[in-house]
């Protein structure tokens, strides 16, 4: 097997693609063709392939880990006198403005649901943590949208807690991003699940809570896996100039779209547009608040330029 021990001063053992694959162990897949082609974000590439030979051993690995957290919490509870009461295990992916987490976290959800020891695995995204547009402009922030200061942190932090403690019928915030805000009349119901996928810019960022009456409080304190999707700076910008172009075509067409004013710029206009948005707003960001968050991570998919990822690094 080729490993890599020195990978990130020897804190990761580092996997090419083919030594990472092998990992499966024959576990076999039950997604077919059609699952994957609903899995994917928009001007993304995911075949088949990929899963096989990324996810399924991510997918193995994990359903390890919460077996010996569940484990765990049956060796605790017995020695309590409790009943058994498995509180959900959470893993956390996060990564840049187009990087493809939200197809990341979607493939995870299908894979882990189908593993007979934790059927039930729910998926939130941070978005709808983040301050509806009124207080955006209120704060005069909303060109700082997606930085850590537009979110919510204390209502995230709050979800994130009433989870671990194995609250029922908890309610989040669903955003749109064809409003470009959160839709009041939404809520996403979250009930005990078995795990739960917490998926967003800011997962691996130390928000605290800094409340009076609370200690200091990280979203990292809550979950139990990390994971960060990463790729080069440079294609980072051209996916996210490839899917303004997408979306130019398709949700910005949209009568309710908050920008259907890019609906009719041309291609030179669109790619010089979202070259300028990404200069000014996902570039910064990326580089002053996801990127050096990436050591906290408990494994990283390294993405190639074909979109696939290329090597993997697993936290010792």
């Amino acid at each position: 097997m080729d490993l890599n021990s020195n990978t990130f001063s020897g804190s990761y053992i580092d996997f090419r693609r083919q030594s990472w694959s092998k990992l499966r162990n024959n576990v076999p897949l039950e997604l077919t063709s059609d699952d994957i082609a609903s899995l994917k974000g928009i001007n993304e590439q995911l075949s088949l392939a990929e899963v096989e030979q990324i996810y399924l051993p991510l997918s193995r690995l994990l359903n390890l880990y919460v077996g010996s957290t569940q484990q765990r919490a049956t060796i605790l509870n017995g020695f309590l006198g409790k009943p058994t009461n498995n509180c959900p295990y959470i893993i956390s992916i996060a990564g840049s403005v187009s990087v493809g987490k939200s197809t990341t976290a979607r493939i995870m959800q299908a894979l882990l649901q189908r593993w007979p020891q934790h059927p039930k695995v729910d998926l939130v995204t941070t978005d709808g943590f983040l301050y509806p547009l009124a207080i955006l402009k209120q704060k005069n922030i909303l060109d700082r949208k997606g930085f850590p200061e537009s979110y919510d942190v204390k209502q995230l932090l709050q979800f994130a807690s009433d989870v671990k403690a194995g609250k029922p019928n908890l309610e989040v915030p669903i955003y749109s991003h064809i409003t470009y805000d959160i839709n009041p009349n939404e809520k996403q119901l979250i009930d005990q699940p078995d795990i739960l996928i917490i998926e967003g810019l800011n997962v691996l960022q130390s928000h605290a809570d800094n409340t009076e009456d609370k200690p200091k409080r990280f979203l990292s304190d809550f979950v139990d896996f990390s994971i960060f999707v990463d790729a080069e700076e440079s294609l980072l910008k051209t996916w996210y100039i490839e899917r303004f172009l997408k979306f130019r075509e398709t949700a910005f067409r949209l009568p309710n779209s908050y920008f259907s004013h890019y609906a009719s710029l041309s291609d030179s206009e669109a790619r010089k547009t979202a070259s300028n948005i990404w200069e000014k707003i996902n570039g910064p960001n990326l580089r002053q608040n996801i990127l050096p968050t990436k050591v906290r991570a408990n494994l990283i998919l390294e993405k190639g330029n074909d979109h696939f990822v290329s090597s993997v690094a697993l936290r010792k």
